[in-house]
């Protein structure tokens, strides 16, 4: 029986299975970790068509060279002699342009729209499922003259894109927060936006796969490949080999090890952040990014999830608690009543985000195989464009109509 191997057991990797399956395709998925924390368990769990500029976006170079200057900054790349470093760097100082980016724009806005409108059909075709998606929207609020310039510009951005954007004043934004002060020279609110537990997700598509046939190889470390001509054989692990009649790369951070072992090249950088829960008191109510300090804020349930950073670290996974402790300072700068106390590390989740260049994720068709797809590099938006990727990737495995074009996401632009 044919068979499609995924290689990356993250969420991107399992909404790929999730509607491979539903075609009928036998799907094994392989991953190296144990498949119960990773880079998809931990986020904010924000699922945000609002957010439409690429990361490359004009201003990033000033703001990130300021930013080296401080352990505690939102977006770090830490200075090394790696020629993979140097050349992420370089493409993504040619990304900033403002062509590239009005180029990106249109693309984050159609993929995520269509992300958001499975999510639905999602929650629809299980309404058992411990999913719980938000209909609270999303605010984020500032506190400085240029930031609300900035984020002002976004809303206009947002509403050309026809999506809902509510610029609101001091008094306006602390009216959604009833139950603590909110230090904010005001805020944008982002009623189309939606939220949820990530690990309640990532547990749920799991399972439902587990129960509907897909196989599962964790703790499963890819060791090379099995290639003939133009098509990949079979995957070489360290418990044998696996093979199959198609093959999608969707590591995250890894992906580009993984071009690089099949003779293909992947701009791709592992961009590091950090969550930490904590009892939520007083009560935040809403899904909130506190702009300057780039922090997520995401209430679940009696606890609330603070996440933050963007360290350009490679697939270095330790963790520095100076990054941390920028997040944990943020909280008081914003909530000053919040009952914030210091995570220990023992409690700190950490994740490797998978970082292209011009901030676009890769979905498409590997260069110089037949039968070989690639769904990665989607930064800080994996949750938000999970579905879509899932879905596009199963439509050119099955040599179907595609959502959307994707050409944008090609593989082999750089």
């Amino acid at each position: 029986m044919k068979q499609t191997v995924i290689i990356g057991g993250g969420v991107v990797g399992l909404f790929t299975a999730y509607f491979l399956r539903k075609e009928g395709i036998e799907v094994s998925i392989i991953d190296k970790s144990d498949m119960e924390q990773n880079c998809s368990t931990g986020n904010a769990g924000m699922i945000t068509p609002s957010h439409i500029i690429p990361l490359a976006a004009p201003g990033m170079i000033s703001k990130g060279i300021s930013w080296m200057f401080s352990a505690k900054s939102p977006f770090y790349i830490h200075p090394r002699l790696d020629y993979q470093l140097l050349k992420w760097c370089l493409l993504f100082f040619k990304s900033t342009s403002e062509t590239q980016v009005q180029r990106g724009i249109p693309l984050l806005n159609r993929i995520t729209l269509l992300s958001k409108s499975l999510f639905v059909d999602l929650e629809k075709e299980h309404p058992d499922a411990p999913i719980f998606l938000s209909k609270k929207g999303l605010v984020m609020i500032y506190q400085t003259e240029a930031v609300e310039k900035e984020e002002k510009e976004l809303a206009k951005l947002a509403r050309e894109y026809g999506l809902e954007a509510d610029i609101l004043d001091t008094k306006e934004v602390q009216a959604l927060e009833p139950n603590i002060e909110v230090k904010s020279r005001g805020g944008v609110y982002f009623p189309g936006d939606t939220h949820l537990d990530p690990k309640a997700l990532y547990d749920f598509l799991k399972s439902h796969l587990k129960e509907n046939g897909a196989k599962f190889f964790s703790n499963t470390q890819v060791l090379d490949f099995e290639k003939e001509h133009r098509k990949l054989r079979a995957v070489v692990t360290e418990q044998g080999k696996i093979e199959g009649d198609k093959f999608i790369l969707a590591a995250g951070a890894w992906t580009s090890e993984l071009g690089k072992k099949l003779g293909f090249t992947l701009p791709l950088m592992g961009g590091k952040g950090y969550s930490f829960v904590l009892p939520n008191q007083p009560q935040i109510q809403l899904p909130t990014i506190l702009t300057e300090r780039k922090v997520a804020v995401s209430p679940y349930q009696g606890q609330v999830r603070f996440g933050g950073t963007l360290e350009v670290a490679g697939t270095d996974q330790r963790v520095n608690m100076k990054r941390v402790e920028g997040i944990y300072e943020s909280i008081n700068q914003y909530y000053p009543e919040f009952k914030a106390t210091f995570p220990k590390e023992s409690e700190i989740w950490k994740g490797l985000r998978p970082c292209s260049p011009d901030g676009l994720p890769y979905i498409g068709h590997a260069p110089g195989y037949e039968n070989v797809l690639v769904g990665s590099g989607h930064a800080m938006l994996g949750v938000t464009m999970g579905p879509a990727t899932g879905k596009l990737l199963t439509a050119l495995h099955q040599n179907q109509e595609l959502d959307m074009e994707v050409e944008g996401f090609a593989v082999d632009r750089f």
